[in-house]
């Protein structure tokens, strides 16, 4: 059999998860931020049951082959028992040396009995509802993600019957914390809710009680007519999301098989993979443990100022000077603010033009917007309302634009606006100016605190035109670029128009030079690389001599150091107190670096789905300052470095 030269894209990303599941295993990451990991490694595993499952179980469906569910559904599994281990062995011991004591999967101790009954009686009991299951069910439907009891009693007579309890750890904390004297307890939800279920159900005996949940399918099907505004019927589609098709049913271990098999029919979820964990679901939950204290958490690293400005300049005159550069989160994010601020109320700017994909919940950017919008500037946005999970955050900020008069663009159904990019026109009385703003990341001064991303502020006039002429692209709403519509990107790489074929023209320069005895290599920092004419690429690279350099943080179907094919590639994975989201495409270009940074990740849907913009960084000293952040990571994989180096103490 032929060896494989690409790793499975799920399987890889599973191996991200796992990598930051072990964040939660180390005894040098303090112990809040371990429990931390474990919640956002339980996110991450409930959104890949939502949007890969469901393409794993079709694919399962059409060949009687074992195949990558089958793998995914082993390492899941594995993966699974380590979770189990981590908080049984290290987080539990070492909470109970702090005086904490977390009861997980063992009985509530009697002596803080009282204190839970009362809590149930004050703060629980309004909220429980229990629907029985015994008879066929017509209008109940579990609903996605949402935690349920399964409650197995026996009445006088001897008969059995099931009723359900829904968890609302929706309305209520998931988890309390119940002082005694010097010591302190913390306690589930569910665990409250099990241990007062005789009063629930007095006539009763409780045979058995295991909690449940059921996963369902993401994906969004939108369908517009000619007259439908694509905001209604995402709308729509919204509001079925939570009612799609079972991909799992989670478990409690040892419910009955009679009673397991009854659940699967009268829920309907005969399709779904039925999976058991722990006692415990919705671990994402664990991000609002209910302990403090500086000991518990990572020191604060305060975000550097990056950018000083005199009180007599502003931010435009600044950037009309130089390139500027901030690299979040350990550089402020103010002069993002501070960018769409003067915008809007800068006599000199007549247009903005910007696009937005995830957005904060109360966005300062976008209410700038508006502000622009009210103030008399010609303002265009496009909202990229296909954005999965924040479609209703940006269905409601384009409401509020709208209404200020700002022009609204929407992405077709087919191709989805990932680039993070803003413009601003700028007339005085003998010149017209552009500025930029070109990022690596969303323009979301939330996710900005805690995501690794780069922002180039420039005045490069003429980058700044190729990307006016690429809104113009945008605010015609087509599938993909025709002929007619082709830009000559000379500066800026753009998915749709040259991103791949631009980006394969660069690696084969690197070959041409390590063929001819120049200096060769190439460094790539990534979320994510799938997409194989590229991966090809790079393995023709290691082959012709060069160096290739990759920092990836989770999916890599590229396979490193094999003899013969990759041996000239190295990879390395960063997982640490920040999510490494940055994209930055270096090469050595025989002593003449060239350095790209952009939104693009080299996945299928980047290059052959979306619109991406990446963009060049043409001072030399910020190349140069990205070439020492790049080499510190792969010096080393802890972000410390990083931070030390910006404040200026390494």
């Amino acid at each position: 059999m032929e060896e494989a030269i690409f790793f499975n894209r799920d399987l890889s990303w599973l191996s991200f998860n796992e990598r930051v599941l072990l964040q939660a295993d180390k005894p040098t990451v303090p112990l809040l931020e371990r429990i931390k990991f474990l919640s956002i490694y339980s996110s991450n595993l409930d959104e890949f049951y939502r949007v890969r499952m469901p393409v794993l179980m079709a694919v399962k469906a059409q060949t009687e082959e074992p195949g990558n569910y089958e793998r995914a559904q082993i390492e899941i599994d594995r993966q699974q028992q380590k979770f189990g281990s981590i908080i049984a062995t290290q987080i539990l011991p070492d909470l109970a040396k702090h005086h904490v004591h977390w009861v997980y999967n063992k009985p509530i101790p009697d002596h803080i009995s009282t204190k839970v009954v009362t809590l149930f009686f004050n703060e629980v009991l309004a909220f429980i509802h229990t629907v029985c299951i015994n008879d066929q069910l017509t209008d109940f439907f579990a609903e996605n993600n949402k935690l349920y009891q399964l409650v197995i009693l026996e009445d006088k007579e001897g008969k059995e019957r099931l009723e359900l309890i829904h968890v609302p750890s929706d309305v209520l904390p998931r988890l309390y914390a119940i002082v005694d004297g010097e010591e302190q307890y913390v306690v589930f939800l569910e665990d409250l809710i099990k241990y007062n279920l005789a009063y629930l159900f007095p006539d009763d005996r409780i045979k058995g009680v295991f909690n449940l949940k059921i996963t369902r399918d993401a994906e969004l099907k939108i369908e517009t007519d000619l007259f439908e505004d694509i905001t209604e019927a995402l709308e729509r589609q919204l509001e079925r999301r939570d009612f799609g098709f079972a991909t799992r049913l989670l478990c409690e271990p040892g419910i009955p098989l009679r009673n397991l098999y009854y659940i699967v029919y009268v829920l309907n979820l005969k399709n779904a993979s039925v999976v058991e964990g722990g006692a415990y679901h919705n671990l994402k939950d664990l991000s609002n443990f209910p302990i403090q204290g500086t000991a518990f958490s990572y020191p604060k690293w305060p975000a550097t100022e990056s950018i000083k400005i005199p009180e007599t300049t502003t931010l435009f005159e600044l950037i009309l000077k130089r390139d500027l550069l901030i690299s979040v989160p350990y550089q402020s994010y103010d002069p993002i603010l501070r960018f769409f601020n003067e915008a809007a109320n800068d006599r000199y700017t007549e247009e903005i033009y910007t696009t937005l994909y995830r957005v904060a919940d109360n966005s300062r950017i976008v209410n700038a917007l508006i502000t622009a919008a009210r103030n008399g500037k010609k303002v265009t946005v496009l909202v990229e309302l296909k954005a999965r999970f924040d479609e209703a955050n940006n269905i409601k900020w384009a409401k509020k634009m709208k209404t200020a008069g700002v022009q609204l663009i929407y992405s077709s159904l087919d191709l989805k606006v990932h680039a993070k990019v803003a413009l601003v026109k700028r007339r005085t009385k003998d010149r017209c100016d552009y500025l930029g703003l070109l990022a690596t990341g969303n323009l979301n001064e939330g996710t900005a605190r805690f995501y690794t991303d780069h922002i180039l502020l420039t005045a490069h006039q003429a980058m700044l035109k190729e990307l006016e002429a690429l809104f113009g692209f945008l605010s015609e709403n087509k599938k993909a670029p025709l002929p007619e519509d082709m830009i000559d990107f000379q500066h800026l790489i753009v998915a749709q128009f040259n991103l791949q074929s631009r980006f394969l023209d660069l690696i084969q320069r690197e070959i041409d030079h390590a063929k001819s005895g120049g200096k060769a290599g190439i460094t790539i920092k990534l979320n994510n690389l799938e997409e194989q004419v590229l991966i090809k690429k790079l393995y023709e690279a290691s082959q012709a001599g060069v160096k290739v350099r990759l920092i990836i943080r989770g999916i890599c179907c590229l396979i490193p150091g094999r003899v013969g094919l990759s041996e000239n590639i190295t990879v390395t994975r960063i997982v640490d107190r920040y999510l490494e989201h940055g994209r930055v495409f270096l090469f050595e270009n025989n002593g003449r670096h060239e350095l790209f940074m952009g939104s693009a990740d080299w996945m299928n849907r980047n290059i052959y789905s979306r619109v991406e913009v990446c963009f060049p960084v043409y001072d030399e000293e910020l190349k140069q300052l990205l070439i020492k952040i790049i080499n510190l990571q792969l010096d080393d994989n802890v972000q410390e470095s990083i931070y030390l180096f910006l404040q200026n103490k390494i």
